[in-house]
């Protein structure tokens, strides 16, 4: 049996019907056993929802267990079923369509994983003998099931399909500026003459008047001088595209992209460069103007350009830096279409340009090593910030952790309000007694059971600052300025909370945003990476949304925290009340942030240790909690590209 077979399984016959069961509207129904090992092979349409596929296997003692699959308009699953699963359900978004159910051996699976990642074969046949199937699952399946971006060509054509036709009548200005690289001007121009969407035209910029005419009709060359303006190029009724000579669109690029700027006044797509596939998330404003990840392909009405139509072009050499700030300015809805849509080359814009560009357009910014980001301003004068740590015990901890904060940190107006949760150590009773002479220090104690949200919600309400910073007692303070980046942040109205770049003792990074539906519920993307890794599209450095941050070290005003009701004490005392507390703000209209500006040490839950026994239980009861109330967005997080892995936490594709 050759490889590709092997991977694929032994085809199983199935059918798909109704089910009452919520979401869960579809009951898979497999010839033969319903346990171990499959395959799912299906299709779906993100133009209709961006929510992937989820299965729930429901077990014979009542219990159930929720896997999210990957997204995108053609996948695959691989999984392992319970063994005392008694039924399959699925989740199903529109358009969803199953085409194969598949069985794979676990000899098989190992097999493949031995040969494509040995140590990752050694550490699953561990966890399988210590008894962790979860460990087990997810290992064996991160090695056999996911693949780094660097494979993404032959990803990619396993999940190849064809063109799609247009459905839109909408009319399209292509414009493409003349470099003088003729080849590559006509692999541009053949990728549009292979449009599924026929209403387009293209006019070439060149630098000089050159007029001559073009074989295809809807192609014109026309001037481009720098006093000419870009709303002589796009008719009322047109929407814009810049293409890069040698940028070749997808054959239904166009046919995606008109179709998907109904009721919006931006669509973008996403591409492969030079190579190397850049898969966007979902409108992120700040990422797109500091970062720039926009790129192409991209459509825009007239509207969202409207302060730049009249202007003068300017230099060609600077056409695409200007737009691209131009469009992360504008204004209205703007729409992500998840899918490949161009090969585009061309070389990164040079963080000094980028930087120039933002400037002469009137952006503030900022930069740290070379590297430009936005620039938001401080109140005047600065607001009282109230630092509110939960502990227990272990002196080395709470030393550290107040020195940094009380010493070590170049903020102004601090309050630091200790929350006491029943210490026992006479070291640390005494040192409490030394930190009370300072005026800038509350302590309060609360020996009842450990409960996160309640200490932490006791903390905010004995406190006075208008902006309050949650912060575990196993953080250290590396850099002075981490404060004063996170209030900048936390002032601005459309921001709610505000999440910092923390590092693990040896310079590792522990968080760098959450991602929702990571590891099945929620979990730190880029966990145990390098310190200085950029990530996928550059994103780790500049401040950016992400859809949660971990309380580790958390910044929000006190009016913000105060309208959502604090961190929910009774759905989530220990575990996700962070994630749910940053969901609920993003439900009421607020963004969260992610800033690099702001840089401590994190010694992840040294102070409480693993989740074991009965606080696995308890941890397991939180997350089906938490996976209840926000199943959308497990199964979308906007930030994060839906054919990226929930199972690996190093943006790996699936």
């Amino acid at each position: 049996m050759r490889r590709s077979d092997r991977r694929a399984g032994e085809a199983v016959s199935f059918r798909l019907e109704a089910a009452d069961d919520g979401p869960f509207a579809h009951r898979l129904v497999l010839e033969g056993s319903r346990a171990g090992w499959i395959v799912l092979s299906y299709r779906a349409d993100p133009a209709l929802s961006p929510l992937r596929p989820m299965l729930r296997a429901l077990r014979r003692d009542g219990s159930a267990q929720e896997f999210v699959l990957p997204g995108g308009a053609r996948a695959r699953w691989l999984g392992l079923l319970p063994p005392d699963t008694a039924e399959i359900r699925l989740a199903a978004p529109p358009g969803f369509v199953l085409d194969r159910v598949a069985r794979r051996s676990e000899a098989g699976l190992l097999l493949e994983c031995l040969g494509k990642r040995p140590l990752r074969a050694v550490s699953a046949l561990y966890e399988r003998v210590r008894g962790d199937a979860r460990r087990y699952r997810d290992t064996l399946r991160g090695a056999c099931a996911v693949t780094p971006l660097t494979g993404y060509p032959g990803w990619a054509a396993e999940r190849a399909e064809p063109p799609a036709a247009s459905t839109s009548d909408r009319a399209v200005r292509v414009v493409v500026p003349d470099r003088g690289d003729a080849a590559a001007l006509r692999r541009t121009l053949a990728g549009l003459q292979a449009q599924t969407h026929p209403l387009w035209a293209a006019s070439i910029l060149a630098a000089g008047a050159d007029r001559h005419a073009e074989a295809d009709p809807r192609v014109v060359r026309c001037a481009g001088g720098s006093d000419r303006a870009l709303g002589d190029l796009v008719g009322a009724d047109e929407a814009l595209c810049l293409l890069e000579p040698g940028d070749v669109l997808a054959p239904d690029a166009l046919a995606h992209l008109a179709a998907g700027l109904d009721g919006m006044s931006l669509v973008y797509g996403d591409e492969v460069r030079d190579g190397a596939p850049r898969l966007k998330p979902d409108w992120s404003p700040d990422l797109a103007l500091a970062g720039g990840y926009l790129g192409r392909p991209w459509l825009a009405t007239r509207e969202r350009l409207c302060a730049i139509l009249d202007r003068p072009l300017g230099a060609l050499a600077d056409l695409g830096l200007n737009l691209d700030i131009a469009l992360a300015r504008g204004e209205g809805a703007v729409r992500h279409v998840p899918r490949v849509l161009a090969r585009t080359v061309g070389a990164p814009v040079p963080d000094a340009s980028r930087a120039a560009a933002l400037r002469r357009s009137g952006v503030a910014i900022v930069e740290r090593g070379g590297v430009p980001d936005l620039d938001w301003p401080l109140p005047e004068p600065a607001p009282l910030v109230s630092i509110v740590i939960p502990s227990r015990d272990r002196l080395d901890l709470i030393t550290r952790v107040c020195r940094g904060v009380l010493h070590e940190t170049a903020y102004p107006a601090i309050e630091l309000v200790l929350v006491d949760n029943g210490s026992t150590d006479p070291a640390v009773r005494a040192h409490y007694e030394t930190l009370r002479a300072d005026p800038r220090v509350t302590i309060l104690s609360d020996p009842a059971p450990f409960n996160f949200s309640r200490l932490v919600n006791a903390g905010v309400a004995a406190s006075r600052g208008a902006v309050v910073v949650l912060l575990n007692n196993d953080i250290a303070v590396l850099e002075p300025g981490w404060l004063e980046a996170m209030v900048r942040q936390a002032s601005r109205p459309e921001v709610g909370a505000v999440g910092a770049k923390l590092l693990y003792g040896d310079g590792r990074l522990q968080h760098a945003g959450v991602v929702v539906g990571l590891g099945t519920r929620a979990g730190h993307i880029l966990r145990r990476r390098p310190g200085d890794s950029p990530g996928h599209l550059d994103r780790l450095r500049v401040a950016h949304e992400v859809s949660a941050v971990t309380a580790a070290c958390l910044a929000v005003t006190r009016e913000k925290y105060d309208s959502v009701g604090g961190f929910d004490g009774e759905a989530f005392p220990v575990d996700f009340n962070d994630v749910d507390f940053c969901l609920r703000l993003g439900a009421c209209g607020y963004r969260t942030m992610w800033t690099p500006a702001a840089r401590l040490a994190h010694l992840e839950s040294v102070s409480r240790g693993p989740a074991i026994g009965a606080a696995r239980a308890r941890f397991e009861a939180e997350g089906d909690r938490f996976a209840a109330r926000w199943r959308d967005v497990i199964r979308h997080d906007p930030f994060y590209h839906p054919c990226l892995s929930l199972t690996t936490f190093g943006e790996d594709l699936e």
